[in-house]
C-alpha cells in the first residue's frame, strides 16, 4: 500500500503533521473553542430564507468581490471602515493563508510569540515561509519590550500577534501592538478571532489602522457569531493590502451560499452577540471554579481558559473523557485548556474536575 513517504512530497513537508483536534461524539465537547450556544431560532429562520433565495442563482458564479458582505462587515465593525477596507475568505485561516501567499514565501520569514495558534507555523510551512517562534514573558504575557527585542533580533518580514492569544487566552495591549508596528518594516497582523469576548476594556486594534498601511486585523465569525460550520473569516486593512490579496485568492473563492448566510447573520449582530455575555459568564465561572479546586487558571480575554497545576495532563484528559467531557491538551506542560460552554456543560466540567480531585 502506498504511503506518504512513497510520494514526491516537498522535502520541507516531510515529517510534518496536519492540524487536528479530536472530533469525538461526547456529551460535553469543550475542546476547540466553539460557541456552544445554538443560533437563535429567529436568526436561523432568516438565514435559511436567505439561503433559499441564493440557491435559485447558483447556476451562476457568485459575486467575486462579495460586495454586499464587505459592506455588511464594514457596518458591523465601525471605526469609519469602508467596504474597500474589508476582505473575507473561508475562515480566518484562509485569510491568513492569503496574507502569507501575498507577503511571505521562500526567502521570507514569519515571527510569532509562542505558545500561540498552531496553524501559524503550519501556514508558514505550506507557503514556504520560514517560521520563527519568539518567547513570551512569564505567564504567557507579552510586553512591548519583549516583543520589540525579538523583532530587532530576527528582522522578520511578517509578524503575527494573536489578541487574545490562543491557546493561552492572554489579552494583548494596544501599547504592545503599536510598539511592534513601529519596530517592524514589514506586515503586522493582529489576529482578533476572540475579540468579542474581551473584558479588559482595551479597544480593538482596529482603532490603530489609520496611518498604518502595514497593519492588518483578522477576525472570524466562527466564535462570537456561532458560525464555525459556515467558515467565514475576514480582515480589515488599507485598501492597497486588499488589492494584494486579490492577486493570490482563487477565483470566486466565497460561495454564494456562504455570502448569503454571513450577510443574514450580520443583520442580526445584536442578537447574535447577546450570547457572548453568557459565555463570558461561564468562562469566569470556570476560572473561579478551577481556582477553588487548587488549579492555576491564566489570565484570559477569550471564550476559553488555560489552567496550570495539572500533574499529569494526559491522565486528566483521559479521566475527563471517560466522564463524557472532552477538553484539550495543547502540549503546554502541566496545563490543559477548556472552552466555556453552556451552563449545563460548564457544570458538567467543573463537577468532573471536582470528582477527580476527590479521588486523587
Amino acid at each position: 500500500m502506498t504511503s506518504l513517504d512513497d510520494l514526491p512530497v516537498r522535502d520541507d513537508l516531510r515529517g510534518k503533521n496536519p492540524y487536528g483536534a479530536p472530533q469525538l461524539a461526547v456529551p460535553v465537547a469543550l475542546n476547540v473553542n466553539e460557541n456552544t450556544h445554538p443560533i437563535p431560532e429567529g436568526v436561523a429562520t432568516d438565514i435559511v430564507a436567505s439561503l433559499a433565495a441564493a440557491i435559485l442563482g447558483v447556476n451562476r458564479y457568485p459575486d467575486r468581490e462579495f460586495t454586499e458582505l464587505r459592506t455588511s462587515l464594514a457596518d458591523y465593525l465601525g471605526y469609519d471602515l469602508s467596504p474597500e477596507n474589508l476582505w473575507a475568505a473561508n475562515g480566518s485561516n484562509e485569510v491568513l493563508q492569503h496574507i502569507l501567499q501575498a507577503f511571505g514565501g521562500p526567502g521570507r520569514s514569519l515571527l510569532g510569540y509562542v505558545p500561540t495558534y498552531s496553524m501559524y507555523s503550519i501556514l508558514a510551512s505550506g507557503t514556504g515561509t520560514r517560521w520563527i517562534g519568539a518567547e513570551r514573558d512569564e505567564r504567557y504575557e507579552l510586553t512591548p519590550e519583549t516583543a520589540v527585542a525579538a523583532i530587532q533580533r530576527e528582522q522578520p518580514d511578517i509578524v503575527f500577534l494573536c489578541s487574545p492569544n490562543n491557546p493561552t487566552g492572554t489579552p494583548l495591549s494596544l501599547e504592545t501592538i503599536e510598539a511592534v508596528y513601529a519596530a517592524s518594516t514589514g506586515i503586522v497582523v493582529v489576529d482578533e478571532a476572540y475579540a468579542e469576548f474581551s473584558t479588559t476594556g482595551e479597544e480593538s486594534a482596529l482603532s490603530l489602522l489609520p496611518g498604518r498601511p502595514r497593519l492588518l486585523i483578522s477576525r472570524t465569525m466562527s466564535k462570537a457569531f456561532a458560525f464555525a460550520g459556515v467558515r467565514v473569516g475576514y480582515l480589515a486593512a488599507d485598501p492597497a493590502v486588499i488589492d494584494a490579496l486579490r492577486l493570490v485568492r482563487l477565483p470566486y473563492h466565497l460561495s454564494a451560499l456562504t455570502q448569503a448566510a454571513a450577510v443574514a447573520a450580520l443583520r442580526h449582530s445584536g442578537e447574535m452577540l447577546r450570547m457572548v455575555d453568557e459565555i463570558i459568564g461561564q468562562r469566569d465561572r470556570i476560572v473561579d471554579g478551577l481556582r477553588d479546586l487548587g488549579y492555576d487558571p491564566f489570565r484570559t480575554g477569550s471564550n476559553f481558559v488555560l489552567f496550570g497545576g495539572v500533574d499529569d495532563p494526559q491522565a486528566t484528559f483521559r479521566a475527563l473523557l471517560d466522564r463524557g467531557v472532552l477538553i484539550r491538551d495543547v502540549g503546554i506542560p502541566n496545563s490543559l485548556r477548556v472552552s466555556a460552554g453552556t451552563t449545563a456543560e460548564t457544570t458538567a466540567f467543573l463537577d468532573a474536575m471536582a470528582a477527580l480531585n476527590s479521588n486523587a
